[in-house]
């Protein structure tokens, strides 16, 4: 078991080095502008690390299947993608139109598909129709993919999120007495943390610092989905109930919700890039860098436990469910009005207040 995970961590470790040097000479780096506020060029390669890294470790040590070439195959399609956004800013229309066949092949090649619910209304699962299936698994995976690429804004946080929802992924599929896709889960960790490490330029400094680029959070988005279906659906083992998912991407989810509907609210696209993600907020509002990473990574993984605590115990799906549309609600109005709860905060500490406003 240990030994695909610690092959994956050493293979991401060295590739990183190998692929920033290439970055470096046909300039596929992230330059500063209005809203990156880095210094310098810092290569884009930590999602072609950490896909290289589990294709190399899969190919080597893991029995596959067809479901398994598969998610490589659709893995290499969107870090292709994603380079080629990286270097020459193709339009969202394209990853979206990527994104979108990406979800088809999975439903009718691998037969991994959202076709159930659970039992969020009651004690009756609410099985899907086929074409409604098709529909709302494709906007799961295209939800997912954007969600986790919007999160990457400061160092570490695409790393230490999906560490999060990988953690707890492994767990559930661990208790469930599937091995292989637990390790296939830790393996993803394995291969993030060499690339969070450089991220927060721990311990070589700014000099080495990587980023993971729109291939890294595209596929680290698809590859979450994946195991969430993996794990949630009938047509699987159920390892997690479908409400259990929204749980161990909370962040990420409500997140992205969020500043779309702030965007629409504007007469804004809701793909235009912004500045008021939450880790942008908390920033705003006083937190440094890594105090942001610190609390966001800290609340995402209360979320998760909620939703391991939840399996468990065994707490009712509409519970569950009802208690995450209440979280949303409570998420949502508190990040729309963060400036005024944050001016009064900060008037009872006798501190000047925050002018600005999110919209």
């Amino acid at each position: 078991m240990s030994l695909p995970i610690l092959s994956t961590f050493m293979f991401s470790f060295v590739l990183l080095f190998i692929f920033r040097k290439v970055a470096k000479r046909v300039n596929l780096v992230d330059k500063p502008n209005a809203r990156k506020l880095h210094t310098g060029a810092i290569p884009l390669v930590g999602g072609v690390s950490i896909y290289a890294a589990i294709f190399l470790t899969s190919v080597l040590y893991l029995d596959k299947d067809f479901s398994d070439w598969l998610f490589l195959a659709c893995g290499a399609v969107l870090i292709v993608i994603g380079v080629l956004d990286d270097k020459f800013d193709i339009s969202f229309k394209v990853r979206l139109f990527v994104q979108a066949g990406i979800s088809l092949a999975m439903i009718f090649t691998a037969n991994v598909s959202l076709e159930s619910l659970g039992s969020i209304a009651g004690n009756v699962p609410v099985a899907l129709p086929a074409w409604v299936s098709y529909a709302v698994t494709v906007v799961a995976v295209i939800g997912a993919i954007n969600a986790f690429n919007m999160v990457d804004g400061i160092d570490g946080l695409l790393g230490g999120l999906a560490s999060v929802t990988f953690a707890a992924l492994a767990f559930m599929f661990y208790l469930g007495g599937n091995t292989e896709l637990a390790i296939n889960c830790l393996m993803f960790i394995a291969a993030l943390v060499p690339y969070v490490l450089l991220n927060l330029g721990i311990p070589l400094g700014p000099r080495f610092k990587i980023f993971m680029g729109d291939a890294g959070s595209m596929l680290i988005g698809f590859t979450v989905v994946w195991f969430l279906i993996r794990g949630s659906q009938p047509d699987h083992s159920t390892y997690i109930k479908p409400v259990t998912a929204l749980w161990f991407i909370a962040l990420p989810l409500m997140d992205m919700a969020t500043i779309m509907v702030r965007r629409v609210r504007k007469g804004q696209s809701p793909f235009k890039p912004d500045r008021e993600h939450l880790h942008h907020i908390c920033q705003r509002i006083g937190l440094s860098p890594r105090m942001t990473l610190v609390f966001i990574c800290g609340l995402a993984s209360l979320f998760a436990l909620v939703g391991v605590l939840g399996e468990l115990y065994m707490v009712s799906e509409t519970k569950m469910f009802v208690g995450f549309l209440v979280l949303f609600s409570v998420y949502f109005g508190v990040i729309s009005h963060i400036f005024r709860i944050t001016a009064k905060v900060r008037s009872w500490l006798g501190k000047s207040p925050l002018v600005e406003e999110v919209a």
